[in-house]
């Protein structure tokens, strides 16, 4: 069952990756997700260099979705010390809700546009 989970999420992120890439001026907005952790990157794609990463794991908050708060939030600072206001958001395949949404919230509402 796992396994097929997988190969969907996969076959999914495929989808998103073939119309979503970063230049310098619009950096990929990508996120992973996994048990206990979520890392958002801000990645050129021209370039092929990450401009700009947050981890969950050293991020204050009980639950994955607070920290998520809290990444979100951190990313879109370091994205405006970077003069970086607007990105393109890869999900990475996973379904848009929960803790991805609460992500994409923060970082919206931090002032990134995407």
């Amino acid at each position: 069952m796992f396994k097929q989970m997988l190969e969907k999420r996969i076959r999914r992120h495929a989808r998103i990756r073939s119309r979503v890439s970063g230049t310098s001026e619009k950096p990929r907005f990508a996120v992973h997700k996994s048990n206990t952790n979520i890392i958002a990157q801000l990645i050129d794609d021209k370039k092929n260099e990450t401009l700009a990463y947050v981890w969950t794991k050293n991020m204050e908050g009980k639950t994955l979705s607070e920290k998520s708060v809290a990444a979100g939030k951190e990313i879109a600072k370091i994205a405006s010390e970077k003069k970086i206001s607007e990105v393109a958001f890869d999900r990475g395949g996973f379904i848009y809700t929960g803790n991805i949404k609460a992500l994409a919230d923060a970082a919206r509402e931090a002032g990134l546009k995407f």
